[in-house]
C-alpha cells in the first residue's frame, strides 16, 4: 500500500467519524486490510481512534454520569474485549464480519419500518451486561466494537449529544484495554506503533471537518445519517465476509 493510499483512507473514516461519532474502525480497517495484513490494519488504528475518541468526550462529556450509568457494560466490555483479542490470535474473523453485517441490516430495517427496538430503563440494568460483552468480543476480533454499541445507545433513544459522548467514552475504555491486549499477546511491534502515530496527525485532520458537519447537523438528520451509514456498513459487510 502507498503511504497516500493509507493517507487518504484514514482521512476519510476520521472525517466521518466527526460527522457522526463513530466510524473510524469500521471503515479504515476492512480498506487498510486489501492492502497490509488484516492483524496489522487493526493495530495501527488503536491509537489514532483512542486520540479522536478523547477530544469528541471533552467537547461533549459529563463523565461522572456516564461512568455511573455504563460502569457494568464497561467492565462486561473489557472482558470481553480480551476474549475477542484472544479471538483474534487464534481464528479467523470472517464468521463474525457476517453476522455483524447482517445483525446491522436487520436493525436498520427494524428502524426504517418504525420498529426500532427501544429499551427502557429497566430493560437497561439487563441488557448492559450483554451489550458490553458483544461489543467487547466482536471489538477485540474485528476492531469494530463501536456498531453493536452503536445499535445498544440508539435503542435506548438518546439525544444527539448524550449518543455522541457515551460513545466516545466507551470507545476510548476499551481501545485503552484492546491496546493492552495487543501488545500483551505480541501484535504491538515497534514498526507499527511508529505507523500508527503518523496515522493520528492525518486522522485528526479529517476528523476537524467532520466535526463542523457534526455541529451542524439537525438531530433528525443526524440520526438519518447514523442510520445510511450503519445501512451502507451492514451490506459492505456481508458482501465482504461472501466473497472473503
Amino acid at each position: 500500500m502507498t503511504p497516500l493510499l493509507g493517507a487518504a483512507v484514514v482521512l476519510l473514516a476520521a472525517f466521518i467519524k466527526g460527522a457522526i461519532g463513530f466510524g473510524f474502525p469500521t471503515l479504515a480497517t476492512p480498506l487498510l486490510s486489501l492492502f497490509i495484513d488484516v492483524k496489522a490494519a487493526v493495530v495501527v488504528l488503536i491509537l489514532p481512534n483512542i486520540v479522536m475518541d478523547g477530544i469528541q468526550f471533552a467537547r461533549r462529556g459529563a463523565p461522572l454520569a456516564i461512568v455511573r450509568r455504563f460502569a457494568i457494560l464497561l467492565v462486561f466490555g473489557a472482558l470481553g474485549t480480551v476474549v475477542g483479542t484472544r479471538l483474534l490470535v487464534a481464528l479467523s474473523s470472517r464468521t463474525a464480519t457476517l453476522i455483524l453485517g447482517a445483525f446491522l441490516l436487520v436493525f436498520v430495517t427494524l428502524n426504517l419500518t418504525g420498529a426500532t427496538p427501544r429499551v427502557s430503563a429497566r430493560g437497561e440494568r439487563w441488557l448492559s451486561p450483554v451489550a458490553g460483552l458483544l461489543a467487547g468480543v466482536v471489538g477485540g476480533l474485528t476492531n469494530v466494537p463501536g456498531t453493536p454499541l452503536v445499535i445498544y445507545f440508539q435503542s435506548l433513544g438518546m439525544a444527539k449529544h448524550e449518543f455522541v459522548a457515551s460513545v466516545a467514552f466507551t470507545f476510548v475504555v476499551y481501545k485503552l484495554i484492546q491496546l493492552g491486549a495487543v501488545a500483551y499477546y505480541g501484535l504491538l511491534p515497534w514498526s507499527l506503533v511508529g505507523m500508527s502515530v503518523l496515522l493520528i496527525a492525518v486522522a485528526l485532520a479529517g476528523f476537524a471537518v467532520g466535526l463542523k458537519v457534526q455541529d451542524r447537523l439537525e438531530p433528525r438528520a443526524f440520526n438519518r445519517a447514523v442510520l445510511g451509514f450503519l445501512a451502507a456498513l451492514g451490506l459492505w459487510l456481508v458482501i465482504r465476509s461472501v466473497h472473503s
